[in-house]
């Protein structure tokens, strides 16, 4: 499988939790960085995904937000 994203990481599925509409899949991609996907349980079948799978993750995305706790929290 090629594709034209560059935001690739190999990983191994560690966790596959079905809810009502959507899943969430978690992908250990080493170094203790665990990725947590929302995709839909039908792409999870489709895929057959279960713990212990070799996947790549692709992050494709045109922002990025960063957010910065203050210390201590302000007070107004």
């Amino acid at each position: 499988m090629k594709l034209s994203a560059r935001n690739q990481w190999p990983g191994t599925v560690v966790d596959v939790h079905l809810g009502a509409v959507n899943a969430t899949v978690k992908v250990d991609i080493g170094n203790g960085n665990v990725v947590t996907s929302s995709i839909t349980i039908e792409a999870v079948q489709e895929l057959g995904l279960t713990a212990g799978d070799g996947v790549t993750i692709v992050i494709k995305s045109s922002d990025v937000m960063i957010g910065k706790q203050e210390f201590p929290p302000a007070t107004h």
